[in-house]
Parts: C-alpha cells; structure tokens; sequence
C-alpha cells in the first residue's frame, strides 16, 4: 500500500530527520505472509475455551510457525516455579517471570533467557487476548516485534514464552527514575524502530492494527533496539474496500486516538496517532496524563468528549 508507506516514510524522516544511512527498509529478513494465507483471528473460535480444542485448531492453523508448545510444569520448571526471584513485572494480561530453557528441554530448541508471561485468571484479560498474541505473533516476524517462542495452553493456564529483552520496557528508562537519562540518538533510534514496525504490521494485505501502543508496550534489547510487545488487543484492520472498522474502544487512556474514543471507528492512523503520543523524542517527556490507565470493553465513558475538546 503505496499511500501507508509514504505516511509513514513522511512521519520518521520528517520528525526526526534521519540520516541517509538510517534506511526505513529493515536489512533483515521478515516473514509476511498473504491475506489469502495468514489464519486471522476470527477463524478460530474465541467461546470454546477447552485446551483440547484450541490446541488442535492452533495446531492445525499454524504449521510451520515454529511456535513450540510448552506444558505447564516445563514452564514452572524453567521460572523456578515462578518464584519471586524471577519476577519481572505484571500487566493487564498477568505477570511476567524471567525463565532459562537448556538446550535439553526442547529438541531443536537452543538454550536461552526466556520471559513467561502467565494469564491472571482474575484479571481483565482473557482467552481472547492469548489468542491473539500466539495468532499474530505465530505468523508476522519481524525485527521489531518480539519474538514469541512458544505458549502453553493446558486446562486453566494459559501462558506466553517470548524472547528476553535486557533492557526492559522503554517506560522504565522514560518515567521510572531512571539515573541517567537516554541520549537523543537512543531515542531517536527507538522511535524509528518502532515506527519501522507498525509500518511492517499496516503494510500487510489486510493491515493489523496494533491498538495499544505506549512506552510500556516497546520492549528494549541489549542494544536499545526496540520491539513492540503485547499483541492482546491487536486486531485486522479494513478490507480493500473498506475506510475503517468498527469496534468496541479498547486501548489506553492518553494514547487512543480521539475520533476512536468518540466513534469506535479504526484504522491504522489510530495507530499513528498513538506512536506519536508515546513518542520518545521529548527529553523532558511526562507520562501521557500522569497514568497509563488501560480501558476495555467498557470503553471510555465520558472521558472521550473531555479529550478531544482539550484539542486546540
């Protein structure tokens, strides 16, 4: 889609005025696959939550993923029985352990850091959240979304097996009392990253629209380079033929786009207009609204009128 690449292209080089050696084009090899043969999310059933069903449908959906399929002892194994030790953090999908995998547990498999991500039975987000990280991540690989290794879907449990990123989220290095603060090149690096990324997800057939990016959800490696996470509340965008999706408003107060909030319509410019709220390129940067406070389902109240009236 000619017209989405050069808004994107447009965006990056003119926010932050990349050198001709930084390249939007990725060096990397990226793996995208059709519409005509990407399974989307609502070709699987999101009501019957029964492990035997879903692992066959996913087994069936997305051979040659390279996805490995975890038990739930492997998992406590690997985590230390998801001791306190290796606690990472905790999000609206549940909380997340720091895990080794020896080069024994999974034939082929090399041995790594890992971070389980676990499923709060009682939290906000569910099956359909899981679904669509092991749909999505399943099948679009690329540079900077982070590499989902494996899920584990037994009874209850339903968890996530992704890379380990050294540097953490980049919320952390932004607004948590970080010592020193990131380097202007650091952040411009991080935002092209990321951009390089929702442009790689809006880019496809039928574009997937990301629907919650925030500093929390840009996950940073060893060297700072950025890779988007948490595909929970990702979703396929418009047909062809079609302006926007309708939907029910999920995302994150502050970083949702107002004609979202006020319409429930979406399109992949709701994702841009997040990317730039959540943009690293201020060094004196605040938190969006002094809080990232996530609404789903119930949507945003009142609150949507509120914002887009704050608008000049």
């Amino acid at each position: 889609m000619p017209s989405k690449r050069l808004q994107w292209r447009s965006l990056v080089l003119g926010c932050f005025k990349a050198t001709k050696n930084q390249s939007l084009e990725s060096p990397n090899i990226v793996s995208k696959k059709s519409s005509s043969s990407r399974i989307f999310l609502s070709d699987l059933s999101l009501s019957d939550y029964s492990s035997v069903s879903i692992m066959s449908d996913l087994s069936n959906s997305l051979v040659g993923s390279n996805l490995r399929i975890f038990t739930y002892q492997e998992l406590s194994e690997v985590t230390h029985n998801f001791s306190k030790s290796n606690y990472l953090g905790e999000g609206g999908f549940g909380k997340v352990y720091k895990g080794f995998i020896d080069d024994n547990l999974k034939r082929g498999l090399k041995a790594q850091t890992v971070a389980v991500k676990a499923l709060n039975l009682d939290g906000k987000q569910g099956h359909r959240e899981w679904l669509a990280e092991v749909i999505f991540l399943g099948q679009l690989k690329h540079r900077h979304l982070v590499n989902l290794i494996g899920y584990c879907c037994e009874d209850e449990h339903r968890l996530l097996v992704y890379e380990y990123m050294e540097r953490g989220n980049l919320e952390e290095k932004l607004f948590k009392g970080y010592l020193a603060a990131l380097p202007w090149l650091t952040r411009i690096k991080i935002a092209i990253g990321a951009a390089k990324g929702l442009m790689f997800l809006h880019e496809e057939e039928k574009p997937v629209i990301y629907r919650d990016i925030k500093a929390s959800n840009i996950l940073l490696d060893s060297d700072y380079n950025p890779k988007l996470s948490d595909f929970g509340l990702a979703i396929d965008g418009p047909e062809k033929d079609q302006t926007h999706i309708t939907t029910h408003v999920m995302g994150t107060h502050g970083y949702a786009a107002p004609e979202y909030i006020m319409t429930g319509h979406l399109t992949t410019m709701s994702d841009v207009y997040s990317f730039w709220s959540c943009s690293p390129r201020a060094p004196h940067r605040k938190e969006v609204c002094g809080q990232e406070k996530t609404h789903q389902r119930a949507g945003f109240g009142g609150m949507g009128k509120a914002i887009v009236e704050g608008f000049p």
